[in-house]
């Protein structure tokens, strides 16, 4: 019962992509939950864990509370225990259109998500197997939490789900099923579901079948929201920084008096039958990439036999330490790997595949792969190397998750789905018992041939059944488990422009600028980002394929380690990320900067590698070919070239890419890093908690010593006309399309009209949630794209900014989403903002910023970006003053003078005969 990978990761790095925002007042020492002296009428408090603590209302909503001070944010998510697995026949996806329902307003609340963008919020909701979940997080104060808590409680039985919302909203998430009907590998899952099982829900892909979305009644949508949103169908989880006794009392008065239906939840009674023979399956579409993909059903995430095996799926599918990796990827069969257990409440499955270059013998990869599977840990038992490994990754994980409330707090979704929260922590520990003989039994018992889908029904007269066993209650795997009672503390930080230069060491080394800012965090948390310049753009002229290459090849050999070895330490130090930036312990910090240190100085550039990596990168760019996205990305970016072919600063075409790909060898790498590697100029930011003063000896001796040996200088891009076109590729048979837009203009970060510039695309397209002009027309009231909005990119050195626009629309929509993009903005420019869209813009922005600046990766990365520019956070700190001093004329002013609808350039990338034919109608 280990936390996926995925999960870990969203929940070390939750709000890193976020804008960088103002000030959190400081706190008090974290509360914990059990410590509350009294409670409101009608709840009472259950189980408490390492700090979380469980309560129960009256009506049997369940609310676990996870208070945290160490920073100025908290979260709310709601968890359903309803997913795709209650859907009854002609309904397949309608847990996840309800999920975008929900969005769509209730009683008290009928435009939450405007109210979201005005408050800064960032939200999201979620749909799986056994669960749906909804959340908010943003700026801790009572305020916020009160709207937060109360939106919840009325969407839980007041939610509109209205007809005329259905109707748009349908065809929104049409975009996004035709969003997956793009991707060979979301395609091939789907199917690879759907044929693991007969009768069972979970052979059904969350998102639904396309009929069933583009018809399912008003009627059935609301029957399914009254029968399953419900207090005794749901858990409340508030995570961050909040008062418990104050919220217990606003969840009471909330929450208190909504009454469950009468009728009790449906009861389920159906049982997959044991699988009795291999299945194959092809699916045969336009492609520019070969997959294969082999999995087996396996028992609940509660079931005794299910940690088994999940370690065995890890020993098998990791890279590279993983055998399937030895077994294909070394050997030149396939250019990667994978492998994931689905763990559900009930019986669920497991997946392994690889990818193959076009062109090469997938039975070949087929037959290696199910060999692998089903026979290596027989010939071959996991050894203690491997199991140790396992661990140590899982137990990462774990801490990791746990170290960051914000997105531990929606992560617990998983768990509680499984029946209670609590699984998280009795499966972290169960996962340090597991051994190697477990592991091997579970391969044995579920990894074979009877059990296995990787396409065609075969005859077989002596069937090889695996039986699956009923599981336990939650209950029962609880009933004599003892958890930690020790929770882990952290600082109440201030992370106002003033505190993040006060608290903040700045130190320059020759060229070398250093931030150093050491606080107490959750878990002894630190971040590490790094930026090393070198060359000029006459030095590094020819070279971009080299560069690129060089710095992917840091991590696979030294000269005094392989490419295990080094994922191995990583590991070891519970390091994740790369060499130029990573998260890690106190404890870890000062032998993973002397690892990343010997990454950067001794990479040894191993041939077969090289070739490993050159292959994977060929078929990467390969795959680009067919995809709407890309071809739309690449095809804009060629448009604004002003710089030469082999200037650093030129976008190639793909073709150009692999041109250049196919012509670099790995002497060239050696070369580049030879001529012009070095540590020694750049920037260093470290956030969290870590020894600085050892820290900083550690890099005056070791980085500040590797000087680069080529010359250097600036290079930055600047402005220059481009004549504005509008410019069609034809994507056949393709589900999706692409509209990007641009137009470039002449600014840097320190025009005056920037913070205007801001504010004018906040309202434009470029807001948090779904309220914005540009995807409230495409998406909100015209059902055109799932995902549409804005954005502008102003450098801080350097003056070629840009304008750009993006939207994901069906191919049949294409023409008409380009038509209302255009018309939002000609309409803005032309009849500007209202005093109420800047005022609420200017919140929304400065609050969106603030809930950023909490992050220590966006502290780290930033301190970076300004120490590049010698400037520190004063220069936030007057932007912020700036944006929240701007008048409506000056934004107006702002829209006008820099976005021009003709100056731009549009590329829309589909299947055209769609495109045409839905014109013609």
């Amino acid at each position: 019962m280990k936390i996926t990978k995925k999960l870990a990761l969203a929940a070390c790095v939750a709000g890193a992509l976020t804008m960088m925002n103002v000030q959190a007042q400081p706190t008090q020492a974290p509360q914990s939950a059990a410590q509350s002296a009294s409670l409101p009428a009608g709840v009472t408090q259950g189980p408490t864990v390492e700090g979380i603590t469980e309560y129960r209302l009256a009506n049997g909503l369940r609310v676990v509370l996870f208070p945290d001070d160490s920073k100025a944010t908290a979260t709310v998510n709601m968890t359903y225990l309803v997913g795709s697995r209650q859907e009854n026949y002609g309904e397949t996806g309608m847990a996840h259109l309800l999920e975008h329902l929900i969005f769509k307003g209730s009683k008290n609340y009928p435009d939450p998500t405007k109210e979201f963008t005005n408050r800064g919020f960032r939200m999201n909701g979620s749909t799986w197997l056994d669960r749906t979940n909804y959340f908010v997080s943003f700026t801790a104060n009572e305020d916020n939490l009160a709207f937060a808590l109360a939106w919840s409680a009325d969407a839980m039985r007041n939610s509109f789900i209205a007809k005329k919302d259905l109707d748009s909203e349908m065809s929104v998430v049409r975009n996004e099923y035709e969003m997956g009907e793009n991707s060979p590998s979301s395609v091939l899952f789907k199917r690879l579901q759907s044929m693991m099982y007969d009768w069972h829900n979970y052979g059904k892909s969350t998102i639904g079948n396309r009929s069933d979305i583009e018809h399912v009644r008003i009627e059935n949508l609301q029957n399914f929201y009254h029968r399953y949103y419900r207090p005794d169908n749901a858990v409340l989880t508030v995570s961050g920084k909040f008062d418990v006794t104050k919220t217990l009392a606003m969840i009471a008065k909330d929450f208190g008096n909504i009454e469950n239906p009468k009728e009790a939840l449906p009861e389920e009674w159906t049982v997959e039958p044991t699988a009795d023979g291999e299945r194959v399956f092809e699916i045969r579409r336009r492609g520019e990439s070969q997959l294969v993909a082999v999995g087996y059903r396996i028992p609940s995430a509660l079931h005794q036999d299910f940690p088994g095996t999940e370690t065995a799926t890890d020993v098998l599918a990791d890279t590279p330490s993983g055998r399937l990796y030895e077994a294909l990827v070394k050997t030149g069969l396939a250019t990667s790997v994978f492998g994931y257990a689905i763990g559900a409440k009930q019986p669920g499955f497991v997946v392994f595949g690889a990818t193959v270059k076009k062109g090469e013998s997938l039975e070949k990869v087929k037959d290696k792969l199910i060999e692998t599977i089903e026979t290596s840990l027989t010939k071959a038992p996991v050894t203690e190397k491997e199991l140790n490994r396992v661990k140590a990754q899982a137990e990462t994980q774990f801490e990791r998750a746990f170290s960051d409330p914000e997105g531990f707090g929606v992560g617990l979704s998983e768990y509680i789905a499984l029946g209670d929260w609590r699984l998280f922590f009795y499966g972290r520990d169960q996962m340090k018992n597991v051994t190697g003989k477990e592991a091997d039994e579970a391969a044995k018992k579920y990894f074979v041939r009877d059990n296995r889908v990787v396409g065609m029904f075969i005859p077989d007269d002596e069937p090889k059944r695996a039986e699956i066993t009923a599981a336990p209650s939650a209950e029962e795997v609880l009933a004599t488990y003892k958890p930690k009672a020790e929770a882990q503390s952290a600082e109440a930080f201030d992370s106002s422009f003033d505190n993040l230069n006060a608290r903040t060491t700045r130190i320059d080394v020759g060229n070398l600028k250093i931030a150093l800012l050491s606080k107490k965090n959750r878990g002894e948390t630190v971040t590490v980002m790094m930026n090393f310049r070198y060359g000029d753009a006459k030095s590094l002229f020819g070279r971009s394929a080299a560069k690129q290459m060089t710095a992917s090849m840091l991590t696979r050999g030294t000269d005094k380690l392989t490419r295990q070895d080094i994922d191995d330490k990583l590991t070891e130090l519970k390091v994740q990320g790369g060499p130029s930036g990573f998260v890690t312990t106190r404890e870890n910090l000062p032998k993973a900067l002397e690892l990343v240190f010997s990454l950067y100085k001794d990479s040894s550039f191993p041939e077969d590698e090289f070739k490993q990596l050159k292959k994977q990168m060929i078929v990467m760019l390969e795959s680009m070919r067919d995809k709407p996205v890309m071809l739309a990305k690449n095809a804009i970016d060629q448009h604004f070239n002003t710089y030469p072919k082999g200037d650093v600063r030129y976008e190639p075409s793909i073709a150009e890419a692999l041109e250049e790909l196919n012509k670099t060898e790995d002497k060239d790498l050696k070369n580049f890093h030879s001529q012009f590697y070095g540590t020694a100029r750049g920037e260093i930011s470290i956030v969290g908690d870590f020894d600085a003063k050892a820290v900083e000896k550690l890099i005056r001796e070791d980085y500040a010593k590797y000087v680069s040996s080529a010359p250097y200088a600036e290079i930055y891009k600047e402005y220059k006309p481009v004549k504005a076109e509008r410019i069609v590729i034809d994507t056949p048979e393709k589900e999706n399309a692409t509209i990007i837009a641009r137009s470039d203009f002449s600014m840097n970060d320190t025009n005056p009209d920037a913070p205007a510039l801001q504010v004018a695309n906040w309202i434009l397209g470029g807001g948090t949630g779904l309220s914005n002009r540009l995807i409230d027309r495409l998406r909100q009231k015209e059902g055109l794209s799932y995902g549409a909005g804005s954005g502008v990119k102003i450098p801080g050195k350097g003056d070629q900014a840009s304008f750009i626009f993006r939207a994901i629309v069906a191919p049949q929509n294409l023409l008409k989403a380009e038509a209302s993009a255009k018309d939002v903005i000609a309409k803005a420019v032309k009849d500007g903002f209202t005093d109420d869209e800047v005022r609420e813009a200017k919140k929304g922005l400065l609050q969106s910023m603030d809930v950023a600046r909490s992050q220590d990766p966006i502290v780290a990365s930033s301190w970076n970006d300004k120490m590049s520019l010698n400037r520190d956070w004063s220069f936030s700190k007057a932007r912020a003053e700036a944006i929240k001093n701007l008048t409506t004329e000056q934004v107006n002013a702002a829209l006008r003078k820099y976005i021009k609808p003709e100056d731009m350039t549009f590329v829309l990338a589909g299947d055209q005969k769609k495109a045409q034919a839905a014109q013609k109608k």
